[in-house]
C-alpha cells in the first residue's frame, strides 16, 4: 500500500508555480520552490482537471521531477477529477520510464479511473505498445 504524506497547503500562486516548473519538466526550478516555499506538491490545479504536478511531471515524461516530487511527498494515487493517476498520465503519453520509476516506488498502476480505464488499457488506446507490455507484467 502507498502512503501519503500531508503538507501544509500554500497559497494559489505558489502552486502555479510549482505546477508550472513540474509541467516543464524544470527540476531545478521544482526543487527550489518546494526547499523555499514548503509548497503542497499535492495541491490539484482546478483550472486543469485537478491535476497535481505530479501528472504534469508524469505527462511530461519528467523522471527526476516524479522522483523528487515523490520524494516531497507527491500521492501518486490522488486522481484528477477524471479519476486519472500519475500512472494514466505517464500511459497517456507513453513515457515508459516514468512508469518503470512509479513501478519501482510501488506507486499503484492498475487504478481505474472514473470510466473504469486503467494505466495499461490508456496506453493501448494510445498506441504505447512498449507501455503496454510493461504494464501487463506488472
Amino acid at each position: 500500500m502507498f502512503v501519503c504524506l500531508c503538507f501544509q497547503v500554500t497559497t494559489e500562486v505558489e502552486m502555479t508555480e510549482l505546477h508550472e516548473a513540474a509541467a516543464a519538466g524544470d527540476l531545478l526550478q521544482v526543487h527550489e520552490i518546494l526547499r523555499l516555499n514548503g509548497c503542497d506538491p499535492n495541491q490539484k490545479d482546478e483550472e486543469w482537471s485537478c491535476k497535481t504536478p505530479l501528472h504534469w511531471a508524469a505527462a511530461g515524461g519528467h523522471v527526476e521531477v516524479v522522483r523528487l516530487l515523490i520524494g516531497h511527498g507527491a500521492c501518486p494515487s490522488l486522481m484528477t477529477e477524471h479519476g486519472w493517476t500519475a500512472a494514466h498520465s505517464a500511459a497517456e503519453a507513453g513515457r515508459l520510464p516514468v512508469l518503470k520509476l512509479l513501478q519501482s516506488l510501488n506507486a499503484p498502476l492498475d487504478l481505474e479511473d472514473l470510466c473504469g480505464e486503467t494505466p495499461e488499457r490508456i496506453a493501448q488506446i494510445y498506441g504505447h505498445h512498449d507501455c503496454v507490455r510493461f504494464l501487463k507484467k506488472g
